[in-house]
This record gives structure tokens, sequence and C-alpha cells, in this order.
């Protein structure tokens, strides 16, 4: 794995204009999974335009930066079904290559130390090794007790990982260097939650959580290497985990049905992309939001609404930092957050948009999902 260059900060070589020299012919562009119209929409994000649509496999969920971040993978899982693939596209160009079939793609990491693609193959409760290039299986990790797996992250030093599991309430933690499950561990519920019929998310308009089990989604590590923040839709908020005694240390309440996760360019900030509801097929102009968490003391430090309401789902931030980008999952949209105001801009795109991308992003590798660099 490349050295951590400031243990203090292992986002440190994502700051705002710390390209790889690889992507400087890269095209700046969002490109955006739409799950139900089995296509992508990329963006042009100076205009706010929508400038190419094409159409790739079925139920395309996220779309993944490559470890050597040359390829942006399209991991189209055919939900239910056996014809899964990952579609290739060039950055260079935003143009789709051949697809290449893959069990049950749900979404795609890579090892720290470039050796692997990982294929979350989430209907098989298993992670499928391939070769980053060929993607040729290496062998697989059976992880039986994570119903859901579909969302990971990866210690400061790249031996182990935790990845959640949305159908069970816990998570998982793997053994990269002996290749096993370490692990599991049940999420502890809060007692309250937000309500999902309010017109903004308010902590003091809440609810008795009657969930029997919380329904964890994305995970993303601290700055510092020691917690792993983990987003839990049925708990509105975010857990806190302590990634070497895998216990969990404590919790945030953010919004209605917390689903994203992302860093801050500076890495002082979390945002949390609150979905607006805590069903799986939310209604359109629920009371979605976003939080930002202040990763030194843990505290919610801001909350911004969608303007009549909405569904901010999965993405990333701009490669300068002023701004967030996310899918509107429920509401065909694409939503664009200034991170000094809070203000949005809202894009149309195809049917129901989930895992989009934003791409040059700044950093010496990805480990995948939408952009999880280091």
């Amino acid at each position: 794995m490349p050295p951590v260059a400031d243990p203090d900060n292992l986002y440190s070589e994502t700051r705002a204009d710390q390209f790889n020299p690889v992507v400087k012919d890269d095209l700046e562009r969002v490109y955006v999974p739409n799950l139900r119209s089995n296509d992508v929409s990329v963006i042009d994000p100076t205009t706010l335009k929508v400038v190419d649509r094409f159409k790739v496999g079925r139920a395309p969920q996220h779309i993944v930066p490559s470890w050597d971040l040359r390829t942006l993978w399209v991991a189209n899982n055919a939900e239910r079904g056996n014809d899964g693939s990952l579609t290739p596209v060039d950055p260079r160009t935003g143009k789709p290559g051949k697809a290449v079939p893959v069990d049950d793609p749900y979404n795609m990491y890579f090892s720290p130390d470039g050796q692997s693609a990982i294929v979350v193959a989430e209907a098989k409760h298993r992670l499928d090794f391939r070769d980053p290039k060929t993607l040729k299986l290496q062998y697989s990790i059976e992880v039986p007790k994570c119903g859901g797996i579909n969302h990971g992250d990866f210690s400061i030093d790249g031996r182990y990982a935790i990845f959640t599991c949305e159908f069970e309430g816990s998570i998982a933690k793997i053994d990269l260097v002996n290749k096993s499950v370490t692990g599991y561990l049940k999420l502890v519920l809060p007692k309250t939650r937000f309500k999902d019929t309010v017109t903004s998310p308010n902590p003091l308009e809440t609810e008795i959580c009657t969930a029997s089990k919380g329904m964890p989604q994305d995970i993303r590590i601290s700055p510092n290497g020691k917690l792993f923040y983990v987003a839990d839709m049925e708990s509105d908020g975010v857990h806190l985990i302590d990634g070497e005694t895998f216990k969990e240390v404590g919790f945030v309440a953010t919004g209605v049905a917390a689903h994203g996760l992302y860093p801050s360019r500076d890495a002082k900030s979390l945002y949390v992309a609150n979905r607006g509801s805590h069903n799986i097929h939310g209604k359109r102009k629920g009371p979605g939001s976003v939080t930002v968490i202040d990763f030194s003391s843990n505290k919610v430090v801001a909350n911004w609404t969608v303007p009549g309401g909405g569904s901010p789902d999965m993405g990333n931030v701009s490669n300068d930092g002023k701004w967030l980008w996310l899918s509107g999952r429920f509401d065909d949209m694409v939503y664009r957050f200034d991170t000094a105001s809070g203000k949005v801009d809202s894009i149309k795109v195809g049917q129901e948009p989930h895992g989009l991308t934003v791409w040059p992003q700044p950093g010496r590798y990805s480990l995948g999902h939408t952009g999880n660099m280091r």
C-alpha cells in the first residue's frame, strides 16, 4: 500500500488540486447511474447541463473510479437477475466501452495495494476479489451473516476493512491479510428517530424508534484512522465505531434516513446525505437534507435542506471542495450543494439516480465506491 503521508490525516493527499498526473487530460464531468432507466447521465459541472447519456447494463448502482484512476466502472448489478456486468468508461473521452459480465456487482472497491478489485456481491453475501484489469476471479470471502453487504472502507494501514450489512443492522470486519471474517457487530438503535413526514428535519420533532434493527449504508473512516462513521437509514444518524476494538463508541443524530458520507477537501468536516425516507422506495419531495459533522468534535455544525423537499443519496465532493454533488434518488434529480452556504442547484436526470461520481478528483489512488480517495 502507498505509505500514509500524514498519520493524523489519511486524506492529506486528497486536498484540492492535488491531482495525480495521470488524470490531467480527463474531462471534468459528473457521471450519474440511473438505476431504473439503465443508463448514465453525464453532466458538465460548469454549465450544469446534461451533455451526454448512454445505455449500460441492467440496474446500474454506482460509478466506481479504478485504483489506478484510468477507468470509471459502472456497476450494473441486475437486481434479482444473473446478468450483472461492469461497464468501463474512459474518463478522457467520457465514452463507455464493452461491458464485462460479472456476478452481482452491486458495488466495487479496490484493495489498498491495488492488487484486487473487490466486487461486493450483495445478494450472494460475498466479496469477490478480482484482477483489477481483467476482472478475472482471484478468490472470494464469504460473509454469510452480512445480509445486504454493500458499502465498506479500509483501515489506515490497509490490514482490514469494515463493511455494512444493510438487512442485518450490523457491520462485518474483514481481515485482508488472512482473507477471513474477523467478526460481526450489531449496531445500537437510538430510542427516537426523526419523523419522515415533516417538511424539514428537526431534533424536537422525533418519534419513538419502533424499528427492530438498523439499516446501515455508507461507511467512512476518520482522518486519524481511529473511528469509522456508519450512516444508518433506520437510526437517522451516524454510528461511531472504534475500528481496532470493533466496538460502538457513540452516535450522532443527523436527519431522516442517513445514507451517504463524504469528507470535505480539508478533512475538517463530514457531509452526511439524509435521504428523507425510511423506506427503500420513498416518495418524492421528502424531508431530505445534508448534515455537516465536525470531525474534531463529532458535533453537528450545519444542516442544509432541499428547497421543496428531496432525496439526497450518494455522490462526492468537487475537486476544489466548493460543491457537494448528490443524486436525488426518489426525485430523478441531481443536487449540487454549495459547501459554504448550503444553497442547492437541481438538475433533471434519468430514473432513480444512485451512486454518482465527480471526476476528476484529487488523490493518489482510489479505493472504489464513488471515489474513496487516498
